[in-house]
């Protein structure tokens, strides 16, 4: 189960800010769960809740539910194969990138996101 809850402040208010997101890669395998963990710590670092699910060997897990994506400001999708179920994110802005490169930039990734939302 990768989700991983904090607040940030805002003046002098507290607000959740939430991003969501779905791993997947080719084997399904190491990957998939490393990318998922790297967003999940540089969520935490940055202060922003993060739920990702994962699309691996054992098929879908921790899945997004409706209200997770309401709630987020944006989705993150790996590119590396085609993601099942897609069209729930339908309206929702959507960030494309590799499994590696998430791996290597997911603070910088993170980072920006909470700046511009």
């Amino acid at each position: 189960y990768i989700f991983v809850s904090a607040q940030r402040r805002r003046g002098e208010m507290e607000e959740n800010m939430k991003i969501v997101g779905v791993t997947a890669c080719p084997s399904g395998v190491a990957h998939t769960y490393m990318a998922a963990e790297a967003l999940q710590l540089s969520g935490e670092k940055f202060g922003v809740e993060v739920k990702i699910e994962t699309q691996g060997g054992a098929g879908i897990e921790n899945e997004l539910t409706t209200k997770d994506i309401e709630e987020a400001v944006c989705v993150i999708l790996s590119n590396d194969i085609a993601i099942r179920n897609e069209e729930r994110f339908k309206g929702k802005k959507i960030l494309r990138i590799g499994v590696s490169e998430i791996m290597k930039k997911s603070d910088a990734l993170i980072k920006k996101i909470s700046e511009t939302f």
